[in-house]
């Protein structure tokens, strides 16, 4: 069942080239606001950036429809950018203010957004895949022509709820995407230390599922390997098992002390840098120009500051509020 990773395709037109490289350069300002602002108290709790891996969720977001069911993990930030979510509500919520995407209760790991259908931002390792398979089996149920694409870290491959996901997506014949986003730690645990099977795509194999690896830092491969599983899940009903290789170039968390890689190991992925290697694909095939990239980030810069300050003017829910929501009506 596995395939071989799949090669990029070198045809991309200047529009699509500016499309992608601004929503990851969009992802990496947001995410370097944000670990600023945890830093001067103005976002709390945990604080997971999304920092080496833009390619990843800006890749795949281009192969799925508004139609499609997204779940991610607490490491979400990036996939609700690209996904669509407004900045400014997943700033607010980050903040705790009541104009956040999900009323400022979830924070950094539970953005939440029902008219993108972006199901979260899930903190359970592992907890949202059996939630992807019910999804899929709903839509199967119910006769539409969509699937659910669930974001996942090599590290819930590990736990139970991947093998039993795996296998009732099997069993029942349900079109969901498994997309394993493999940055080789779980927390500060190496892949090496976790896992008697690195080559982790060949997991699926065991449960008959489709599977196949891609380059994840590279934005136009996980673009096309994406493209491929969903038309295969929309052709056939049946799931796929996807794993893009990526890298963190942040620590776990903001509280990480992440004395368990080397420096010199970090800085040489950084060499992989997504961004810096899709920019210089671009400029190099003349595409875009250095002029280009200075307007994206001028982009950017406002639109991260228009979050910000709306995030700033948010009202925080009052105290009389807290058990709202508690019980049903």
């Amino acid at each position: 069942m596995e395939k071989e990773g799949i090669k990029t395709n070198p045809a991309i037109t200047r529009k699509l080239g500016l499309k992608l490289l601004y929503q990851m350069i969009l992802i990496r300002r947001f995410e370097e606001k944000s670990a600023e602002l945890y830093t001067k108290e103005k976002i709390r709790g945990f604080l997971h950036l999304y920092i080496g891996e833009e390619a990843v969720a800006v890749g795949a977001m281009q192969s799925l429809t508004k139609d499609d069911n997204i779940l991610s993990t607490y490491r979400e930030h990036g996939h609700a950018l690209a996904r669509g979510l407004d900045p400014g509500s997943i700033m607010a919520e980050m903040y705790g203010k009541q104009e956040g995407c999900s009323m400022g209760r979830g924070g950094s790991m539970h953005l939440f957004d029902t008219s993108k259908k972006f199901y979260g931002g899930n903190a359970i390792v592992g907890g949202h895949l059996p939630m992807a398979v019910g999804m899929a089996l709903a839509s199967k149920k119910q006769n539409l022509n969509n699937l659910t694409c669930c974001f996942f870290g090599e590290g819930a491959i590990a736990e139970g709820e991947f093998h039993e996901s795996m296998n009732l997506a099997a069993l029942w014949g349900v079109p969901v995407l498994f997309l394993c986003e493999n940055n080789l730690y779980g927390m500060g645990t190496a892949l090496r230390f976790s896992h008697s099977v690195q080559k982790l795509e060949k997991k699926g194999a065991a449960y008959g599922v489709e599977s196949a690896k891609a380059n994840g830092m590279d934005v136009l491969e996980v673009k096309n390997a994406v493209e491929k599983a969903t038309a295969y899940i929309k052709s056939t009903g049946k799931p796929y098992f996807l794993v893009c290789n990526t890298y963190r170039f942040r620590a776990h968390s903001m509280f990480d002390a992440q004395l368990y890689r080397e420096k010199k190991e970090v800085d040489e992925w950084k060499k992989r840098d997504p961004i810096l290697t899709f920019s210089n694909q671009l400029l190099k095939n003349e595409l875009i120009s250095p002029d280009d990239i200075d307007t994206i980030e001028d982009k950017v810069k406002a639109e991260v500051q228009k979050a910000v300050d709306f995030a700033e003017a948010g009202t925080f829910e009052p105290v009389e509020d807290l058990k709202k929501f508690v019980y049903s009506p």
